[in-house]
């Protein structure tokens, strides 16, 4: 049985790794292991030990507790039509992350600005 714990750590690596375009392949190769591996910690299905969430956090570039973040919110969450905490599990909302930060950095502040406007009339 899956502990949501496990799970939730899991989806972070995935994040994560799709934020910097890394595929499960690439990951495994930097921490050492086979691409199967990856998936079922992905997946929630193995339990990442601390010395292998430590290396995957370096190969991401990310601090070890980048993994563990939300997690305190998945106890409490509600479905009030609110955004949801796992929102980058949206290949949309993904690729509207990706596309966001490749829009030079002066350009992509006015960007953020006119959604932050838009978002206040609505």
């Amino acid at each position: 049985m899956k502990h949501p714990v496990d799970i939730h750590v899991g989806k972070r690596v995935r994040h994560r790794r799709w934020m910097v375009g890394m595929t499960q392949h690439q990951l495994a190769e930097k921490v050492g292991i086979k691409f199967q591996q990856i998936q079922k910690y992905e997946t929630g299905m193995n339990r990442v030990s601390a010395s292998r969430l430590w290396d995957m956090a370096a190969a991401l570039s990310v601090p070890v507790n980048f993994f563990f973040e939300g997690l305190e919110n998945h106890a409490n969450e509600v479905d009030d039509g609110a955004v949801p905490s796992d929102i980058l599990a949206d290949k949309e909302a993904l690729e509207l992350v990706r596309s966001y930060y490749a829009i030079p950095e002066n350009q992509r502040r006015r960007l953020f600005e006119l959604a932050r406007v838009l978002s206040d009339v609505a």
